[in-house]
Order: C-alpha cells, then structure tokens, then sequence
C-alpha cells in the first residue's frame, strides 16, 4: 500500500517556484539595481509604476533589463533533483512571481519544464494569486509544490506534497510543523559576513594616521582617539559602499574567476540583507562622525558621494577611473588631517595624487594582464583593452618616479629646515617610496600581484620593514627641532 502512494506521487506534477527556490537570488531586486546602474533617474520612476500594482513594477522593469539565464546561481542540489525527476517521466511546471521575460528565457536554459507561469503586467502572480491561479489551473488535480518563503506557505498548504528549499524563517517554522522534504541553503558563517564587509580592505582607512604621524602628533591621546573613531567611521562608510557596489556588479562579479564566490554573487547573502546592513553601518558612519570636527563630516560625504559615483559608471571610464581610485586614497589622508585638525599640506598631497595613481594602475595592470580576451576587445565593465597594457604600466611607473621627486623636493624645501634638525636624515625615504612602488610593479609584471596593492603593502612583510625604517628616520633621526 506505501509502494502505491509513493508511485502515485512520483508523477504528480512537480510546480517549481523560481525566486529563492530555483535560484539563490530574487530577480525583482536585482533587475532594479541593473535598471538604476543604467540611469540613476528610474529612481524617482520606480514609485509610479508600483503605484499600478506589483506586476506592473516587474513587467515595466523587465522591458528595460536583461536578465542572462547562465550567469544566475542555482540551488545545484535541488536542480540536480529536478533532472532526476524528469528523467524519471515526472511533469515539472515553473510558476513564480518573477516577469515572464525572465522566467522564460530562465526555463529555456534550464530546459527541464513542461509549462511556465510568471507574473505579467496585470497579475503578480505571489502568495494567494499564485494559490488561485494553480487551484484553478489544476482543477482538482493534486499537485506538488517546491517554494522557499513566506509567500510560498499558502501554495504549501493547498498542495499535496510539499517541497522546501531554502527556507527564510517563516517557511522553516511551516517545514518544522509539517515535516516535509527540504534543501538546505549552503551555512553562511563569520568570515563569509566579514567577507561581504570587505574587512581586509580596511587597512587602506590607516591612511588616516598619516597626517597626525607626520606631524608627530600620533602619541598624543586627543588626536590619537580623534583619529580611531575617524577609522572606524571611515571603515564603516567603506564597507556600505563595498556592498552597494557588490549589488550593483552581480552580472560582472559572475563573470570573474575569483569574484563570482563573492556572498552577494553566489547567493550566499539575500539582497534585502545587504541593503539593511549597509544602511546600518552609514548610520555608524554618521554618528561617528558627529564626534569629529565639521571637516571631517565633508570629506567623508564626499568619499562617499564620489565612491558611488566610482561604483556606478565612472570606473567604466578610460583613465578616469584609475585618477578616481588615486583620488579616493587621497580622500583618506584629508579625513586623517580634518579629524585631527591639522592642516593639509600641499606637498603630502602631491606626493600622494602621485603614488596612489601608480598604485592604481597596478590594479589595472593585472586586471589587463590575467583576461584572455582578444587584443581589440574591452574588459567587462572596464574602459581598457589588453593591447593598453604597456601603456598602463609605463604610466605607473613615471607615476611612482613623480611620487619620487615630489618627495625628494619636499626634503630639500625650508618646511623641512623649519621643521626638523637633521634634514639629510630624511633623504632615504625617497629611495625606500621607490623601492616599494617599483617592486610592487615588478611582482604585477610576474603575475605574482593578486591583492589590492595597499592593501599588499601593508600586509607585506618586507614592505612593512621599510615602512618601519622610514617612520624610525621621521620620528628620531629627524626629530623636531
């Protein structure tokens, strides 16, 4: 008697929803950051097409978005259960609140269902519409049902066999009672969080200590602490925009070798989540930075402000990107003089517009050094050709020759003579700033550079001797007088 039940249910047909289910992303959201990454105005759109009702919002976005079927992050387990059904005669039918120009061309990829439902620009086909719709299209057939949320616990019920896949908390509280098959979701952890924090790339926020330690203010416990809350603020705002960024890259970054395993990317991480996580940590941002000098509130807005505009189209942009990307590290010594009220000094800034724009085109550099792609063609979401390579690199190297000279003028300049008794022990720090930017290009040039280049020499061993060296000849060799 069991044996018969189970085989009836064998080919009871097997209705799939996409959303959560099928794939570890949510359509609607991405197609709305691929629709403002297009133009930032369908901000101020988006809120009329709602106001006609949620399938209009889908079906007006997905007129003006291209969703590629291959790029998605699929529940590979529950797919491969899927292809088992079907080879086994079981009908699989797609019914999901995603628009129709996404779930069809998504059906057609996967290639395993019978029939395909979504969400047209009068019927949002969700919850108790899509509970309806089945009732109906059914019309008394039992039926099985694969769903992953809340939305999904009517169709649960009116269906006879139901199927959990990676369940938000409302439908793992509905499995728990009712004892159904369920897929779970891959187990997120601390460090796929502090991944999505980006936490590795705060080391570029130590820029901000440089201003207080040039001025050998660093051991003086008001500007000490003025500075520290600057990082934290500084860091908090970086990884908001890092997420941002994340959700706004999703077709690209799964196009990369290394940052398709990104939590956003992989589906590790919902977007809802990202989005109340980075609209936390600006909160952070902000009241952090109501502790500090007035200045410090500007330069962050800025960062900020400039960092998205980087995120949104101008690293796109030939050239501008790299001088954007010199510039945002720069943006990072300013905040470090503006929480500790020191003022700016002309010459730390042309040396770094120097050295950053070097170590910027390292960046690009490897970027254009690792792509198989042809000569005339551009890199993915890059302004840059694989034939501009050499162009690149010769441009960062006369870079951090400037960085160089900018310095060696600034030891032979009377603000050095005001401030310091023996000035020639400053001298080595011009061959010590060449020697970390040239060896930086140098292991770029091997294919041995896989890090952000801040980031690298920082964490660096060896650079991180020279940058002892150089801060014992700034804080002792060439004491103030």
């Amino acid at each position: 008697m069991q044996s018969s039940k189970q085989s009836s249910k064998q080919f009871v047909d097997l209705v799939v929803d996409l959303d959560g289910t099928l794939i570890a992303t949510d359509l609607l959201w991405e197609s709305i950051f691929q629709l403002l990454k297009k133009n930032m105005l369908y901000l101020f759109v988006l809120p009329f097409w709602a106001l006609k009702g949620k399938g209009n919002l889908k079906h007006q976005i997905s007129q003006r978005v291209c969703i590629d079927p291959a790029l998605l992050p699929y529940r590979r387990d529950f797919l491969e259960f899927l292809r088992e059904e079907h080879s086994k005669g079981r009908r699989i039918v797609l019914a999901t609140g995603a628009a129709r120009q996404f779930a069809e061309p998504i059906a057609a990829h996967i290639g395993l269902f019978d029939a395909v439902y979504a969400t047209d620009e009068t019927r949002n086909l969700t919850s108790k519409l899509k509970t309806e719709f089945l009732l109906k299209t059914f019309a008394g057939r039992s039926f099985a049902y694969a769903g992953n949320s809340r939305a999904d616990i009517p169709v649960f019920a009116a269906a006879s066999e139901a199927i959990v896949v990676a369940p938000d908390r409302a439908a793992g509280k509905w499995q728990n009672a009712h004892s159904v098959r369920i897929f779970e979701a891959p187990k997120s952890s601390w460090r796929t969080f502090f991944r999505m924090l980006r936490v590795h790339q705060w080391m570029k926020n130590t820029l901000i200590f440089v201003p207080p330690t040039l001025d050998h203010e660093i051991t003086n416990w008001v500007t000490l602490s003025a500075a520290l809350i600057a990082f934290v603020a500084f860091s908090a705002a970086a990884s908001a925009i890092y997420i941002l960024n994340d959700l706004f890259d999703l077709p690209l970054d799964r196009q990369h070798a290394r940052k398709k395993s990104r939590p956003f990317a992989s589906g590790v991480f919902s977007i809802p989540f990202g989005l109340r996580i980075a609209f936390l940590l600006l909160v952070i941002a902000g009241l952090l930075a109501m502790q500090l000098p007035w200045a410090f509130s500007v330069v962050l807005g800025v960062y900020i402000i400039a960092t998205t505009a980087y995120s949104l189209s101008l690293k796109r942009m030939l050239l501008i990107d790299v001088l954007m990307l010199a510039g945002l590290y720069t943006l990072r010594v300013l905040a470090g003089a503006a929480a500790t009220n020191i003022a700016g000094s002309f010459w730390l800034l042309a040396f770094s517009s120097f050295f950053f724009l070097s170590l910027a085109l390292v960046k690009r550099y490897v970027e254009l050094q690792s792509t198989t792609l042809l000569e005339k063609d551009r890199i993915a979401g890059r302004g840059y050709r694989q034939s501009d390579r050499e162009v690149v690199a010769q441009c960062g190297v006369a870079s951090a020759f400037a960085a160089a000279t900018v310095l060696a003028l600034y030891v032979d300049s009377d603000s050095v003579v005001r401030l310091y008794s023996y000035p020639w022990m400053i001298w080595p720090l011009c061959p010590i700033v060449l020697y970390l930017n040239i060896r930086i290009w140098i292991l770029a040039h091997r294919g041995e550079m896989h890090e952000d280049p801040v980031v690298f020499i920082i964490s660096d061993w060896r650079s991180q001797v020279m940058i002892a060296i150089g801060a014992a000849l700034l804080l002792y060799g060439g004491a103030r007088a």
